[in-house]
């Protein structure tokens, strides 16, 4: 007999096939206990029919289902003339049972089909089952349609699988404040006049699902209230509400309840496991611990709950101490998630001698076939800046899934490989993945951080072509657009962005692609706008639109508001009101903040360091910069750039050299260009040009070369080192560099022309045109009463033009009656009427 449908049902496939679920080491107890068990009535009926066939093929037909063969079954029954409705029900379950959902629809659909077939709760209630296994909505709401049409009595059993189905399909998102009329879990439970348990405990979990976890609370207590007694369950759904509450109080009462029903609760290794996760998300890891110790049979879900409760609590060294001890038992309980827990708090700790012994565990036990462990060992070795090893890790896997190629472009791209890992996409499709939201946000980092207009439009494009959308999407496309200099492009994404649509992400992402292109008054609007609509700033936002304040008013607000709504704390907005106050040349303020930050890292302390240095202040950033090491803190790179730096500007020769030299011995760091162009600027100051020249050289072609010759051509000048400043202008023409290049020609010009040697000023000149480079006019400004006053040279176009030349006329004749050599102002520079 063939399977026809009444039903939009999608036809059934040719062969029988099992669904396959994602591995676990213990399966995760259902919402309710849902159970498909045949009516009293039917066993009466088998019972009067005893002397009959019915009830032989209906137990027949039961054991072949419970034996895994619903096939056999099936056949069987195509060859029973008039089946019963108990029959019909027994291949539905037995489907059902037997993880086959679709053969289960289909054959329901068949069933309804049958003329002199009725259906019955139980029908229903499986039917209801499968749509709930296979997430299909619509075909849950025909069936519940059904229900409503057949005029049957609705039993508990019945009410209890919509509630199940309904919980099972809706999406989360559809039962938001403005959707909250679609809640049909909601709208099924308030028309039940009576609730079981099994009721009690979905609608607890459907609340908690959807992150509504006061009402999750609130039904609790009205079952317990009602005089319905929880089952453990009941406790396992409610315990994450209280979670999502983060009420440490509420988690007590509710783990002292749960303790008053008996050890049957108490030793549920599911209550266990929910109680650990529980106290671990309100702060009370040792309450946890005790949960932990206090479970005899623990099975290997409690200790990976155990190990990853102390690792969302920052206790990495308890989790791997616990991780060892889990090892040592004499039946070890571990399995591929105990491994990946492990590997995460390594990736945390960030340390590559625990993460290789633990890389030689995986491969001396043969796991090195999990496809789930191989992809944190990816990214625990990129975390490790390892990203040679990670890659390693990568080409050897003999199967890798889309997670694989995820882990390994992404760690490519967060340790600045990043065309390496657009070359990995591409490998990535031709193996035949497909782009996910995981790797389009890879490839916008990467085109971000590559400056790449064509990339970040090409991965727009692709996006919009295949109908991609995820969390964050918005605020990635605005910081490409803006970091690719289109910041129009940019703006119009925001601006198409609903504000109901627009998270604190988006706005962060529009003021800081504002003050990057230069628009500081955009983005202080933005700000301003933002508040209007009731956003809440974070601290990145105030490290985003700090850079746009150059008063120190503004400074002195921002910090102020910081202080108000207790986001100074973070060493993030900390570091920027040191790096703003610093530049603004308020140092005392820039003192008194980075002493307030509570824990400072590298960051803070590179600001201030390069603080002190602008400010002449040398002995002050060497202090801090030796004091940083004693806090336990590393410098980095930029901290030990920052620390040179200041040593040039103070002339502090023998301590910068000391430093340098001690880089790759004390600090394991390989002296990078920026620190040459440092040792050569400082050098070229006090006159030390043999030096300074043998550090330029060692660059070579390098990047950086041009501004460490350009330091040294300044410093040959302001010595009157012409000799040797015409070697070094040569030096910066073999570059043949275009930008910035024409300042160099017009210094080596005014030397020549300083000489009398007016045959090279020509023939520089001439260069200069061959090669098409123009000296841009020079450009100065000056912020008066909140109006910023822009000059270039020889400016005539400000509305106080006249008034500013004839104080500046003025200026120079005082200047040259108090004996001052004013050459820097030279005759040609001041128009003809202040004359």
């Amino acid at each position: 007999m063939s399977i026809t449908s009444a039903l939009p049902l999608p036809p059934p496939p040719h062969t029988l096939s099992t669904t396959h679920h994602r591995h676990s080491s213990t399966p995760p107890p259902p919402a309710s206990h849902l159970s498909l068990p045949i009516s009293p009535r039917h066993s009466l009926d088998e019972a009067r029919l005893s002397n009959h066939k019915a009830p032989t093929i209906r137990t027949r037909l039961s054991q072949l289902c419970r034996e895994g063969q619903p096939e056999v079954a099936l056949r069987v029954f195509d060859t029973l003339p008039q089946p019963t409705t108990v029959l019909w029900n027994t291949i539905i379950i037995g489907f059902v049972c037997n993880n086959m959902p679709h053969e289960a629809l289909a054959f329901y659909a068949r069933m309804r089909s049958t003329a002199s077939t009725k259906c019955d709760s139980y029908t229903y209630s499986s039917t209801l089952k499968a749509c709930a296994d296979t997430r299909q909505l619509k075909l849950g709401k025909a069936v519940h349609c059904h229900v409503l049409r057949s005029g049957i009595y609705a039993s508990a059993i019945v009410y209890n699988s919509l509630l199940n189905m309904y919980s099972s399909c809706l999406p989360v998102s559809s039962v938001n404040s403005e959707f909250r009329g679609l809640d049909f879990v909601r709208r099924v439970f308030d028309t039940m006049k009576k609730r079981n348990v099994v009721a009690w405990n979905v609608i607890i979990s459907w609340y908690g699902k959807t992150e509504r976890f006061y009402e999750a609370v609130a039904h609790f207590r009205r079952m317990m209230k009602m005089g319905i007694k929880p089952t453990a369950v009941s406790f396992i759904n409610v315990f994450p509400a209280v979670s999502g509450l983060l009420d440490f109080k509420a988690a007590k009462i509710f783990y002292g309840l749960l303790v008053k029903f008996g050890d049957e609760y108490v030793g549920d290794l599911f209550v266990v496991s929910s109680v650990i996760s529980m106290f671990s998300a309100v702060g009370g890891v040792e309450l946890a611990r005790k949960a932990f110790d206090l479970c005899l049979g623990k099975n290997a879900e409690v200790w990976n709950t155990m190990i990853g409760g102390y690792a969302k609590n920052f206790c990495y060294f308890e989790a791997l101490e616990l991780f060892v001890e889990a090892l040592e038992l004499e039946n070890t309980l571990i399995d591929d998630l105990t491994l990946v827990a492990a590997i995460t708090v390594v990736s945390h700790l960030q340390n590559m001698d625990i993460g290789k012994q633990l890389h030689s565990y995986i491969i001396k036990t043969s796991m090195v076939s999990s496809i789930t462990v191989l992809n944190a060992v990816v990214v625990m070795y990129s975390r490790c800046n390892s990203i040679g090893e990670s890659f390693q890790v990568f080409l050897e896997m003999q199967e890798r899934d889309v997670v694989s190629w995820n882990s390994i472009i992404t760690a490519l791209v967060q340790n600045g490989s990043d065309e390496e890992g657009l070359m990995l996409v591409n490998e990535m499709q031709k193996q035949g993945f497909s782009v996910d939201p995981v790797t389009a946000t890879a490839l916008l980092s990467a085109a971000s951080n590559l400056r790449s207009e064509l990339i970040g439009k090409q991965t727009h494009a692709y996006l919009i072509r295949n109908n991609i959308q995820f969390d964050g999407m918005c605020s990635y496309l605005i910081d490409v657009y803006a970091k690719s200099g289109l910041i129009e492009k940019a703006q119009r994404i925001f601006e198409q962005t609903s504000s109901d649509h627009r998270d604190l992400a988006i706005w962060n992402a529009m003021i800081s692609g504002n003050v990057q292109n230069g628009l500081t008054e955009e983005a202080i609007f933005l700000f301003t706008q933002m508040l209007k609509e009731n956003i809440m700033p974070n601290a990145v936002t105030i490290t985003s639109v700090l850079p746009a304040c150059s008063q120190v008013g503004r400074i002195k607000q921002l910090h102020g508001f910081s202080i108000r709504h207790s986001l100074d704390q973070s060493v993030f907005v900390g570091s920027a009101l040191v790096d703003m106050y610093s530049k603004s040349g308020t140092i005392l303020y820039a003192e008194n903040v980075f002493s307030s930050i509570p824990v400072k890292n590298h960051v803070a302390y590179t600001n201030m360091i390069l603080g002190y240095g602008q400010h002449g202040m040398g002995a002050a950033a060497l202090s801090l910069f030796n004091s940083m090491q004693f806090s336990g803190v590393t410098p980095g790179p930029i901290t030990l750039v920052a620390a040179l730096s200041a040593c040039s500007y103070t002339g502090l020769v023998d301590e910068g050299l000391a430093i340098f030299y001690s880089m790759e011995i004390k600090y394991g760091l390989k002296p990078l260009a920026e620190h040459y162009c440092c040792m050569v600027d400082m050098l070229g100051r006090v006159g030390r040009f043999t030096e300074a020249f043998q550090f330029a050289e060692e660059l070579g072609g390098e990047g950086y070369a041009i501004r460490a010759w350009g330091s040294l051509f300044a410093a040959c000048k302001f010595h009157g080192r012409y000799d040797l400043a015409k070697i070094v202008a040569e030096k910066l023409l073999d570059l043949k560099v275009r930008d910035s290049m024409s300042g160099y020609f017009v210094l080596l010009s005014n030397i020549y022309a300083d000489e009398g040697n007016w045959e090279y000023v020509d023939r520089l000149r001439k260069k200069m045109q061959e090669r098409g480079l123009k000296k841009g006019a020079g450009c100065s400004w000056i912020e008066v009463a909140g109006c910023v006053n822009i000059f270039v040279s020889r400016d005539q176009k400000h509305k106080k033009c006249e008034d500013i030349y004839e104080m500046l006329a003025t200026l120079a004749v005082d200047m040259k009656d108090a004996g001052y050599d004013h050459h820097d102002l030279q005759r040609d520079q001041v128009p003809h009427f202040v004359e």
